[in-house]
């Protein structure tokens, strides 16, 4: 089967890569001009240089492809300029599946994510069935990614076989940017965690985020959304086993939301709108947390195969990563 990747330079594309060249996939990777290839040094396959910015630059990746996985997206949860985010997700995705039909690619898998879903502050687990609009989007990440799964699930509508992933919160190794995620771990190893907000995640294995995507493509509802996710946890948590794996004290100070919001503020002001620095916390973030993430991946577990693992020794085989390559002391 020759497969289309795009993101196989980031974090869950990487292994999503890795698997599919496990698989035996002829894969054709997507990658940027300024891309670091670090990433695809192990795994086989032909390079295709383009832009999700840049549409007309993919179409001819297309050709004679049995596939697309397209796994890339503009994931930043603070960003100068929001159009180049929503051109990138919203724009890139809907042009990738048009131009997807026009060669006759037969099978299309779009890596969603869980932040297209309405979560709650009480913490409620809530599924692929909880009702959601675009108002429920807070900031622009999410916001795209709203907009993106729409004009996916309109392509499905129309005859497209598309299925729609939606991982939770994915941690292992290789995050070489590193993610919003990763830099939760990364900071904490650093000694840069004195405090936590009362908030919520679902943490996932990447490495069963991404197999599931390999079985995702002869598997599953065209249309359907399909939850990938975890162990529902809160941060405090999340902070104790990573304390139990490194011996470094967890945060002991809950923060209440206002004092979190109003440092993000003066983090954004100063460092972002000012020095033009990314700032280590922003309003978008401690807007997020005052929703606890908690999901559940019922659907994908009877639909999918997908399964649901203990999250610690992907949190064990992230902070081993991390160090390993000098991401902290």
């Amino acid at each position: 089967m020759k497969v289309f990747l795009t993101g196989a330079t980031g974090f869950v594309g990487h292994h999503v890569a890795r698997e599919l060249a496990a698989e035996g996939a002829d894969l054709r990777l997507l990658v940027r001009k300024t891309s670091n290839l670090a990433n695809l040094e192990s795994i086989r396959g032909e390079t295709h240089v383009g832009d999700l910015l840049e549409p007309e630059s993919l179409r001819s990746a297309l050709v004679g492809c049995d596939a697309v996985l397209h796994v890339a997206a503009d994931y930043r949860l603070w960003i100068p300029d929001p159009r180049t985010m929503y051109r990138a997700n919203v724009d890139g995705t809907r042009e990738l599946l048009q131009m997807a039909r026009e060669a006759g690619v037969p099978r299309f898998v779009y890596t969603s994510s869980v932040a297209t879903m309405h979560f709650r502050t009480d913490g409620l687990v809530i599924n692929e069935d909880t009702p959601v609009s675009l108002k429920d989007m807070v900031g622009h990440y999410k916001r795209s990614k709203f907009l993106a799964e729409q004009a996916v699930i309109k392509a499905a509508q129309g005859g497209q076989k598309v299925i729609i992933l939606n991982p939770t919160t994915p941690i292992g190794p290789n995050d070489t940017k590193p993610t919003p995620t990763g830099r939760i771990f990364v900071d904490f190893l650093k000694g840069k965690f004195p405090a936590y907000m009362d908030t919520g995640l679902n943490l996932v294995d990447v490495a069963e985020v991404a197999r599931t995507h390999v079985s995702a493509l002869t598997m599953g509802t065209p249309g359907k959304r399909y939850i990938l996710g975890g162990e529902n946890l809160t941060l405090k948590q999340i902070l104790d086993k990573m304390s139990a794996i490194t011996g470094i004290p967890s945060p002991t100070v809950k923060i209440p939301f206002v004092v979190a919001a109003t440092y993000a503020f003066f983090e954004e002001w100063i460092k972002g709108r000012i020095r033009g620095l990314e700032p280590r916390a922003t309003l978008e973030e401690v807007r997020m947390g005052r929703k606890k993430m908690f999901a559940s991946s019922a659907h994908a577990q009877q639909e999918l195969g997908f399964r649901i693992l203990p999250v610690y020794p992907a949190m064990r085989a992230a902070i081993e990563w991390f160090r390993t390559h000098g991401y902290t002391p």
